[in-house]
């Protein structure tokens, strides 16, 4: 591949920036002599967390490679180059075929593959209790089981990187110890585990929380309690997904404030329907029904059932709930999850060395509006704005 130039503002530093590279990034320079820039540049974003999108469901063990391969190019136009296909509690046959199909695509498809950096397991070894429990099915809830794990494992092809816990469960200090053995990165969510629960979690090698604020109880005791332990916990990086609905602006911000930028991870959680139009769709068992104001709901409920949101606009409610700069914002979409969840040659930013995953858009500091433009995965470019 000949090496490609860009030129455009740096995300995190503001500075005019030529970016050179083929597969990896070959030289970052900052511009002495500028000519006026109106893009910006940053890496591409990564999100961990992503049970479906474009109307394709990555839980079921049925979808067709051609549609998650359409899934994924609809995924680009949103800025994100890497992400994690999220298989949540079902069935040990459905989960099994789920991340069977997923790891046959992956291996399948040259291009879009390539953006599938791992898989999220979230679930089955979740709290059966309504509240933690979410929007899972509780029949298919179960405790942690080292053999399931290796299959899963043999299943993915390797490929798993992120499994979503309960660590009240006996026998999860073993099974944390397992995945860890496995490459396999531990995240306590879904859960109403005690603090001592929470901190053997930690101790055998847990260190992130999912989706924290959510998947709980609508009342909590006012101290201590599950939401507490976790924001104290300094080991845990925690994710939030910021849509506006899942969490208000005074919960994240201080959770932020707990954890600080660094430790804080932007995700979607995003679930089949988004990126479609409003309307009842189904989940595996489960039928949700995506609202006009973008709230995924479980059908004759008002329990959430994943988001729609996309990550160009979670980059942007950041800004906008709670005033961090495009910088912290950025930050939280890329180096942060690389980091935590070990995303290879993506954890430090836009420097040489590093995989060419970039996404280019325009900026409006006071509207906080992004628009994607360019996206480049593996310094090929597989989006551009049309217009």
């Amino acid at each position: 591949m000949n090496e490609q130039k860009c030129f455009g503002l740096d995300a995190v530093s503001g500075a005019p920036t030529e970016i050179r590279f083929n597969q990896f990034l070959s030289g970052v320079d900052v511009l002495i002599e500028a000519p006026p820039l109106d893009t910006w540049f940053a890496p591409g974003f990564i999100d961990v967390q992503v049970n479906g999108f474009a109307g394709v469901d990555y839980c079921s063990p049925n979808t067709a490679q051609e549609e998650i391969a359409r899934s994924v190019h609809v995924i680009f136009s949103t800025g994100v180059t890497r992400f994690f296909p999220t298989v949540i509690t079902g069935s040990v046959a459905d989960m099994a075929g789920a991340i069977r199909n997923l790891a046959r695509a992956k291996a399948a498809l040259p291009l879009e593959g390539r953006a599938m950096e791992g898989f999220h397991i979230e679930g089955p070894h979740i709290s059966p209790d309504d509240g933690p429990r979410g929007a899972h099915p509780r029949h298919c809830v179960r405790a942690p089981d080292t053999g399931e794990l290796k299959r899963w494992v043999d299943l993915a092809e390797g490929h798993i990187k992120l499994i979503t816990i309960a660590p009240e469960w006996p026998g999860t200090v073993a099974y944390i110890e397992a995945a860890r053995r496995e490459g396999i990165v531990i995240s306590i969510g879904h859960t109403n585990a005690t603090g001592a629960q929470i901190s053997d979690a930690v101790r055998a090698g847990a260190t992130m929380s999912t989706h924290l604020g959510n998947g709980a109880h609508a009342v909590l005791q006012r101290h201590p309690n599950y939401i507490w332990e976790q924001l104290a916990e300094d080991r845990l990086t925690a994710s939030f997904i910021v849509d506006g609905i899942h969490l208000p602006a005074s919960f994240l911000k201080v959770g932020l404030r707990a954890k600080g930028i660094e430790r804080s991870v932007l995700v979607t959680d995003a679930v089949m329907p988004a990126g479609c139009a409003p309307g009842r769709y189904r989940l595996g068992e489960v039928e949700v029904e995506l609202h006009a104001d973008q709230r995924v709901t479980l059908v004759g409920e008002d329990r959430l059932a994943g988001s729609s949101l996309r990550m160009d606009r979670g980059v942007e409610n950041l800004m906008r709930m709670v005033g961090l700069s495009l910088a912290e914002a950025v930050t939280m979409a890329t180096r942060n999850p690389a980091r935590v969840c070990r995303v290879s040659s993506r954890q430090r930013g836009l420097a040489p060395g590093d995989r060419a995953d970039l996404v280019e858009f325009t900026f409006d500091a006071e509207t906080k509006s992004i628009g994607v433009e360019r996206v480049f995965l593996d310094g090929e470019r597989v989006y551009q704005r049309e217009g």
